[in-house]
């Protein structure tokens, strides 16, 4: 069965109910968790007429993310270890959080992927697809998706 599980968080509500399923899923399975965040890249500057300023220098964008994802890692972390299930943490900065996700359970040699389903209806469905769309079109370790 599964041994390691990669669950891929972003703070929202269906997220953090992803991440209690996954952790009472390992805990069943015997397995261990990596919990993953993705944080943002500094936001590229567009120059021109009616360009918008955002006043936060990058440094200060890094730490905010930083932060971000340590306090929603820690919430999964913390839920796992009262659960009795062993786990790891890992964030890395991508603008390409689907990419980030199928390239950190290759490099954790995860043999799952464990996340919730954003997925976008209408329009917005068909322009943009989601993230959980993407790593199922695209990762060659299966994933499983919480609803």
């Amino acid at each position: 069965m599964f041994k390691h599980i990669l669950v891929p968080t972003d703070g929202s509500a269906l997220s953090a109910d992803a991440v209690s399923k996954a952790t009472d899923f390992a805990r069943e399975t015997g397995a261990r968790i990596t919990f993953f965040y993705a944080k943002p890249d500094y936001p590229v500057a567009f120059y021109g007429e009616g360009a918008l300023i955002d006043p936060t220098t990058p440094e200060k964008f890094a730490e905010m993310a930083e932060r971000q994802a340590g306090e929603l890692l820690a919430a999964a972390e913390a839920a796992a270890r009262t659960a009795g299930v062993a786990c790891d943490t890992v964030s890395v900065t991508s603008d390409t959080p689907w990419e980030a996700i199928i390239k950190t359970a290759s490099d954790q040699g995860c043999d799952l992927v464990f996340m919730a389903s954003h997925g976008r209806r209408g329009l917005s469905g068909l322009l943009l697809g989601s993230e959980t769309q993407k790593v199922l079109t695209h990762s060659k370790i299966p994933v499983l998706v919480y609803r």
